[in-house]
């Protein structure tokens, strides 16, 4: 059952049901989890799957136990669950080696997405890790100014953000966004993140 086992670890009852829902009637075996101790306590011994992660919990939230879980050596891969507004933490969950995030209320075609792809990590592991040659060389396509909003974007902002920042209106973002993503065969946020993260960009934040 390893490549259909979820591990769902949430504080929020309506969202294990829901999303448990979602999962099981898509042929997952679903494990859930009310708390990030709860989770840590059997994730030694627990089956192979990925983990969807809330990153706003009572207790370890869900960065703390994303650390626990590398300083253990627990190499599931990770999908953070983030509420409205937490783009700035669900980048950081990404420079940790997160796959991807989902923002609640989610769809079950993005919730299958990002499953998919943590399994694909699950089963490929570094080959799917792109390298820091082949990130840099992507990124070497985008102008200067398609790059300072890539640097904005590893920073959490968001577009008017950015917009103040490089003294541009945040439609001209939005543009240059777009851009980037085409240029980076990019179809999320998460996907832009992972190629900057693999180029080493904010190594140093």
């Amino acid at each position: 059952m390893t490549e259909r086992t979820v591990h769902l670890v949430d504080d929020d009852d309506a969202i294990r049901r829901s999303a448990g829902f979602l999962l099981k009637t898509s042929g997952f075996l679903v494990v859930p989890y009310a708390s990030g101790d709860a989770f840590l306590a059997q994730a030694k011994s627990a089956v192979p799957g990925c983990v969807l992660l809330d990153i706003r919990m009572p207790g370890m939230d869900g960065l703390e136990v994303q650390q626990a879980m590398i300083d253990r050596g627990i190499a599931l891969p990770v999908v953070m669950l983030t509420g409205h507004g937490d783009i700035t933490l669900a980048v950081r969950a990404m420079k940790a080696g997160a796959v991807d995030f989902l923002e609640k209320p989610f769809e079950k075609t993005a919730l299958l997405g990002a499953v998919d792809k943590a399994f694909n990590r699950l089963r490929q592991g570094d080959r799917l890790q792109m390298s820091a040659a082949d990130a840099t060389l992507q990124l070497a396509s985008l102008t200067g100014r398609e790059r300072d909003v890539v640097a904005g974007l590893i920073q959490g902002h968001p577009n008017k953000t950015i917009a103040f920042d490089l003294g541009i209106s945040s439609r001209t973002v939005e543009i240059h966004r777009a851009n980037l993503m085409r240029k980076l065969g990019a179809t999320s946020l998460s996907d832009v993140l992972q190629i900057a993260f693999a180029a080493k960009l904010g190594a140093d934040d």
